[in-house]
C-alpha cells in the first residue's frame, strides 16, 4: 500500500480531509523519529514496538580479500510486531 492509498484509506474511515490526514501521519512519522533518536520505545498497542537497538563495534572479514575490518557501532530501529496483529495474520492464511 502506497502512502497516498493509506492516506485515503483512514480519510475516508475517519471523515476527516486528505490533507488533515496527513499531517497526522507526517505527525506520527516524525514523532516516532525523534523517539528514536532519543533511544526512546514507541509503542502502538494494537500494531507493535518500535525500539532502538544499539549493535556494538566488532571484526568483520572483507569477502573480496579475506581482510580482518573493524565494522562501527550503529543504531538501528527494529519492529515487534503486537500479540493482536500476529493473531491477525495467522488469521488470514
Amino acid at each position: 500500500m502506497k502512502i497516498s492509498e493509506l492516506v485515503d484509506q483512514i480519510a475516508h474511515t475517519t471523515k476527516t480531509s486528505k490533507a488533515e490526514t496527513r499531517a497526522m501521519l507526517d505527525a506520527l512519522v516524525s514523532t516516532i523519529t525523534v523517539a528514536a533518536k532519543n533511544g526512546e520505545e514507541v509503542n502502538l498497542p494494537e500494531l507493535g514496538k518500535f525500539k532502538v537497538k544499539d549493535t556494538p563495534e566488532r571484526e568483520g572479514r572483507k569477502p573480496s580479500t579475506g581482510e580482518t575490518i573493524t565494522i562501527a557501532a550503529s543504531r538501528k530501529l527494529t519492529f515487534t510486531p503486537a500479540k493482536a496483529l500476529k493473531e491477525a495474520l495467522k488469521a488470514s492464511v
